[in-house]
């Protein structure tokens, strides 16, 4: 489902509480960004928005999941960024910051929402009644250029800059 709005476009759906499911959310989310920016899947805000895509799915499939039980993936268009919303079925597993100190190269997790941190502009959770909680970030579209300043595209979306996390 896509809805408009002068300054806002939507895109929601449910899916299942799967790895098929989270694969699904973060080709979906690149496609939709794809089509709204006119941009290539190859490009870097497409890249991004894949990767914490899948991370946040996938965490809702491993740490949100109710059997029988689907996830909500939601995107907003915003000004300048995309917000990447997933809501799961476990508010009482609320995520974790990663801890300061690194990951054990040979730990099998646990390196997810650092790659969610490293992408998007700012990430956090939200819990509004006692059946969901909603895991969101929001990849920065418009003025990340790289050195060489603001690289926007004629629709004003732009690359990705990896700038960490900005605030919660």
């Amino acid at each position: 489902m896509t809805q408009q709005s002068a300054d806002t476009t939507e895109f929601a759906l449910l899916l299942s509480s799967t790895r098929r499911g989270a694969r699904l959310a973060r080709t979906l989310a690149v496609q939709q960004l794809t089509e709204w920016c006119d941009l290539t899947h190859d490009s870097e805000p497409a890249r991004a928005v894949a990767l914490v895509t899948g991370e946040l799915a996938a965490n809702a499939v491993a740490h949100g999941r109710v059997p029988g039980r689907d996830f909500r993936l939601r995107l907003l268009l915003l000004p300048h960024v995309l917000r990447i919303e997933v809501t799961d079925t476990r508010p009482e597993r609320l995520p974790v910051h990663p801890a300061p100190e690194p990951t054990p190269a040979d730990a099998e997790s646990g390196r997810g929402l650092l790659l969610v941190e490293a992408y998007a502009e700012r990430w956090g959770w939200t819990v509004r009644d006692a059946c969901t909680k909603t895991v969101w970030a929001e990849v920065r579209l418009q003025g990340a250029g790289g050195p060489g300043g603001a690289d926007e595209y004629e629709d004003g979306c732009s690359p990705v800059r990896v700038c960490g996390r900005i605030g919660a």
